[in-house]
């Protein structure tokens, strides 16, 4: 799983002294047990996709954080952020490519964008961007 990934990356940026990997692990393990509560309050379990949407949340924040550092002229804490991306980006599952998505959509018995999203979105979440999903179902 995901989470234990994090987790052993964690144990090594602690014992390498690694304060910017630290100090984003902190925030995204933290991030995990909430959702993990939430879950567990409402009877369900956190899974791979759910951490996969909190890595992806997590790399958005970071992104904005970033831009909002280059335009304030703080080039170092903008290269921190950066450099927490990629850290952030290795753990995140291969998205799947435009011709990988349309040959899905073609084995589909209903190809409407209401069928086609709710299949992607069960069945392959976390793995693919819906947005791509949307594009590629509009050029068929």
């Amino acid at each position: 799983m995901i989470i234990d990934e994090l987790k052993k990356a964690n144990i090594e940026a602690m014992k390498n002294r690694d304060t910017v990997s630290r100090g984003i692990f902190s925030v995204v393990l933290n991030k995990v047990k909430l959702e993990e509560i939430r879950k567990r309050e409402n009877g369900g379990e956190l899974v791979d996709a759910d951490l996969v949407a909190i890595l992806q949340k997590t790399i958005k924040e970071l992104n904005e954080e970033r831009e909002n550092y280059t335009r304030a002229n703080h080039n170092e804490m903008a290269e921190q952020s950066a450099k927490q991306i990629d850290i952030l980006t290795k753990f995140l599952p291969q998205m799947m490519s435009k011709e990988e998505i349309k040959s899905i959509i073609n084995a589909l018995p209903d190809k409407s964008i209401p069928f086609v999203m709710k299949h992607f979105k069960a069945n392959y979440n976390g793995k693919c961007d819906m947005r791509t999903v949307q594009e590629v179902l509009k050029g068929i």
